[in-house]
């Protein structure tokens, strides 16, 4: 098994206020982003986000404009690619076609002139840890497709560099294919304990994968957090709706009632979310809400405050069957159009149609402030 040293600032990569531009366009605007050695990093965006750009920064494929870049505590903000201790692996792979796997492997080292006895102990055991034994003497066109990105991750691994910067290398791969590949990506990690730093503007692909993401928006950080933190508690608009599905609602304040904003809907319905006690003194928040925590009800009206939960009536513009959710799109009585994701656990369940009104229920909990109304765009 590939194995790196254990040391307090193995694999660790810091960025320090880092700002690259390419003429007047800004690619990355003044971020800081300490990625913990031995850890599953992503870099998640929509194209020109500037996630590229800065894992180029972090191979030396770019210079920063200003602030720097450190890599096991050291400033290698100007040293060239060639000595840095990491290694890329890109979408197209880059193997030679002439050589075999094990020459594919065994070029990184042949060109550091190591030793015949190191360079065979070193690609005999990286074959084994990215399971690729038996195909030593094969050659690039005679693999797949996720043969061929293992190759290529094991090309990269064999001089133990202190990290392994992915750009989207699943890309040319199909939906099957790719989804066993990120499986096999976390596996390989967590093997190596190697830091890996990845680029995707995929979300399920960093959701699945990471240990931490970067969500960057305009050459800047909008929130860095756990999956499950992104997800469940994003920092922004635009975080809520590129990760996952969600629903952005503009709440009124129209009074605060056990420990959480209230806009009164009259009739006995009502929007509630949890006062986030930053001090706000803005009569209208949005709140985001996930499809699965908004729920079908009996009535709209009644349930008392003590209860903490949104009360509102709806009518159902669509409904469609996804096969473990019935999706619908509603309209709230405020005009707003919502998602909401029906789990289909109950055989032979009706499912309202078109022009139906429903009544909608969800914990207070469950409605996340994110701050006055903002393009999330």
């Amino acid at each position: 098994m590939v194995q790196a040293a254990q040391t307090d600032l193995d694999g660790q990569i810091a960025l320090e206020r880092v700002s690259k531009a390419f003429g007047r366009v800004v690619a990355v605007n003044d971020i800081s982003i300490t990625i913990p050695g031995g850890s599953f990093f992503s870099l998640l965006g929509p194209s020109g986000c500037g996630k590229t750009t800065t894992l180029r920064m972090i191979a030396g494929f770019e210079t920063p404009d200003t602030g720097r870049m450190l890599l096991q505590g050291l400033d290698v903000t100007y040293v060239p690619p060639s000595k840095r201790n990491v290694n890329m692996v890109f979408q197209n792979y880059g193997l030679f076609p002439h050589m075999t796997v094990g020459e594919n492997i065994a070029f990184g080292p042949k060109i550091k002139k190591w030793s015949r006895e190191e360079t065979r102990t070193r690609v005999t055991e990286v074959i084994r840890t990215v399971q690729l034994e038996g195909m030593e003497d094969r050659r690039p066109g005679q693999l797949s497709g996720g043969q061929q990105q293992r190759v290529a991750l094991a090309r990269a691994l064999v001089n133990r560099p202190a990290a392994l910067l992915l750009d989207e290398p699943l890309g040319a791969l199909d939906l099957k294919l790719r989804k066993e590949m990120q499986l096999e990506l976390k596996s390989l990690q967590q093997r190596t304990g190697t830091t890996f730093i990845y680029v995707t503007h995929d979300q399920e692909e960093a959701m699945t994968m990471s240990d931490r993401i970067a969500v960057m928006k305009g050459g800047v950080v909008e929130q860095l957090a756990t999956p499950r933190e992104l997800y469940q508690r994003p920092a922004s608009a635009f975080v809520a709706g590129f990760i996952g599905t969600s629903n952005l609602i503009t709440l009124r304040i129209d009074r605060r009632d056990a420990g959480c904003f209230v806009m009164d809907l009259g009739d006995g319905e009502r929007i509630m979310a949890v006062d986030p006690g930053v001090g706000t003194s803005e009569s209208e928040q949005t709140i985001t809400v996930r499809p699965e925590w908004i729920k079908l009800a009996v009535d709209a009206g009644g349930g008392s405050l003590g209860d903490r939960s949104t009360h509102v009536s709806a009518t159902v513009i669509d409904v469609v069957y996804l096969g473990s959710v019935t999706q619908l799109i509603v309209e709230l009585r405020t005009g707003e159009r919502v998602t909401v994701h029906r789990l289909n656990d109950e055989v032979g369940a009706e499912d309202p149609r078109p022009g139906d009104g429903v009544a909608l229920r969800w914990a207070a909990e469950h409605s996340f402030v994110i701050g006055p109304r903002k393009d999330a765009s």
